[in-house]
């Protein structure tokens, strides 16, 4: 019997190791980011700049024309500015979206537009996973648009 009890529970510390070491897919961990880019980038229509912060890790990195941006009081204070009138002054969407092997990081891009709709530049945003199913951004950049030359 003793025998028996051993064995059960060895089985049973087995199935609790394999499932701790269980992860989602990278099928599934792709969309986790794109539900946390497209959360991120419905604060900005929404005009909801609470709801902004807390898409950023305290340590973040954002680069902008002056320079970059340190840690999430710095992104914050920067980015009130666009927050802060009633019609947002651009909106992004991914287009891309590539998880790492190991499932901590992940890269997001996609285009910018103006208010009026029209693509202005593309941003470039690196995000971490901070506890199961949950992203944040990490390292966000931003490029101008240059639209491809005309076909010959």
């Amino acid at each position: 019997m003793r025998l028996r009890s051993l064995s059960l529970l060895a089985a049973c510390l087995m199935l609790a190791a394999a499932a701790g070491n269980a992860r989602d897919s990278n099928t599934d961990l792709k969309r986790q980011v794109m539900d946390a880019e497209r959360g991120f980038a419905a604060t900005m229509k929404a005009r909801d700049f609470e709801a902004f912060k807390r898409f950023i890790a305290d340590e973040a990195i954002f680069f902008s024309a002056e320079g970059p941006l340190r840690g999430k009081g710095a992104i914050a204070r920067g980015w009130r500015q666009y927050y802060d009138k009633p019609q947002a002054p651009f909106s992004w969407a991914r287009e891309e979206v590539e998880v790492v092997e190991s499932g901590t990081l992940a890269y997001s891009g996609g285009p910018i537009y103006n208010a009026a709709g029209q693509r202005i530049g593309r941003f470039n945003s690196i995000w971490r996973l901070k506890a199961p199913g949950q992203w944040e951004v990490v390292f966000d950049r931003g490029s101008d648009f240059v639209p491809p030359p005309p076909k010959k």
